[in-house]
């Protein structure tokens, strides 16, 4: 007997569960590109993607590895410039997704810590 496939955004509630037990994690319910995001300090570090698709902020050099594995794709908000510290990672990788997250939130945890 299979079991029917876990939708994105129920893969996103587990990454969102697991680190909404850091008490320095909160939960956006701002509208648009951080609707549901995990923020730090205010600032957002991942969010699901209106595809489907963890979007996290990583340091340039990491979004450029992750790209280049394939593991990852580079984000355009749409403006036809891709942002480069910010990395979306399909379902089909979802697997790295609580990492990737975990990664992105001590990242921003660092740099609003300055």
């Amino acid at each position: 007997m299979s079991h029917p496939p876990i939708s994105p955004e129920e893969r996103f509630a587990k990454v969102v569960k697991a680190l909404l037990t850091n008490s320095k994690v909160t939960q956006s319910e701002k509208k648009g590109f951080g609707s549901s995001a995990l923020t730090v300090n205010g600032r957002i570090f991942a969010t699901l993607n209106h595809e489907g698709k963890l979007l996290v902020k990583l340091p340039k050099l990491r979004v450029d590895a992750l790209v280049a594995s394939g593991k990852g794709e580079r984000f355009d908000s749409g403006r036809g410039r891709p942002m480069k510290e910010w990395v979306q990672v399909p379902a089909a990788q979802s697997s790295h997704w609580p990492a990737l997250a975990e990664e992105a939130y001590a990242y921003v945890a660092d740099l609003t810590s300055r």
